[in-house]
């Protein structure tokens, strides 16, 4: 009895962990237009801010209650911390949900997706190059942010301490820590849109659909959050936890919220990762 022995013949020199570098695939997305348009807008945000401020006059308290937006203009650091409030619950989910979402379903839509397959590479690989760089992208979003606020509001209303509306301040140095360590939650909790927008643009060839079906999920997360009859449940949606860099910026701050927000959000994200992977291997590619 003869035995059949399959031998696939690779081109010599091909190494299929050396196919798509993370770097050319980094220049193929910065050079797209919807990439320098996004960070056109949030870098534009904090100049929008400040005329917004000039035209209207200073916040004011609402009686005797003073939120972080009382204190926008107290100096570059509360400045920067007001973009991030005004920003992380809906503006910052679109540059997630647009990096992550339209990575693979524009090449399905270009009809170029199975060129790259046939390159060869490997499709763990081609996802993986895409996932970094989208996910690389969404930081630098989140990074660019604050860093122009930061240089906008010192550059309007000078350079000086965190000012806490519940009462102290935080030094420059020991502020800007806790501005990093609120961008890094910012970036972990947005992991969730960032697994939902992936998942769908391996399951779709419309951009679109895969960008707007992660932002109309996580809206709908929000929505949920805010019915109160769901009580402990609330506890489990990302949602609920988005606003948990606050405890960051008190004299003492407040790690448990974070922690478990964090928890709930990496944990959700790993399965919608782990379900884009699973499924696009098994995928069969005709766009």
């Amino acid at each position: 009895m003869s035995t059949l022995t399959e031998r696939t013949e690779v081109a010599s020199g091909y190494r299929a962990g050396r196919t798509l570098p993370v770097r050319v695939e980094l220049l193929r997305q910065l050079k797209r237009r919807r990439t320098l348009v996004m960070f056109g807008i949030l870098a534009v945000l904090p100049f929008v801010l400040v005329a917004a401020f000039a035209i209207g006059g200073e916040p004011d308290g609402r009686g005797d209650r003073i939120t972080l937006m009382d204190t926008a203009t107290a100096s570059g650091a509360n400045f920067a911390a007001v973009n991030l409030f005004v920003s992380a619950g809906f503006l910052l989910v679109i540059p997630v949900a647009l990096f992550c979402g339209d990575t693979v379903a524009s090449e399905a839509g270009w009809s170029s997706l199975r060129y790259l397959l046939a390159a060869p590479v490997p499709r763990v690989r081609l996802l993986w190059s895409k996932l970094v760089v989208a996910l690389g992208l969404s930081l630098a979003a989140m990074v660019l942010l604050p860093v122009v606020a930061l240089a906008v509001g010192t550059a309007a209303y000078g350079w000086g301490p965190l000012q806490i509306p519940t009462g102290g301040s935080l030094g420059t140095g020991t502020a800007a820590q806790r501005l990093l360590i609120v961008v890094a939650y910012v970036f972990v909790s947005q992991l969730v849109t960032a697994g939902l927008a992936f998942w769908l643009s391996t399951r779709t060839d419309a951009p679109l659909g895969a960008v707007g079906g992660a932002v109309g999920l996580t809206i709908v997360g929000n929505v949920l959050d805010a019915v109160t009859a769901l009580g402990d449940w609330r506890h489990f949606l990302p949602a609920h936890w988005q606003f948990a860099w606050a405890d960051a910026v008190q004299p003492r701050p407040e790690w448990s919220g974070m922690i478990q927000g964090a928890a709930v959000s990496v944990t959700y994200a790993l399965v919608l990762f782990a379900l884009a992977f699973r499924g696009f291997t098994r995928k069969d590619i005709v766009s």
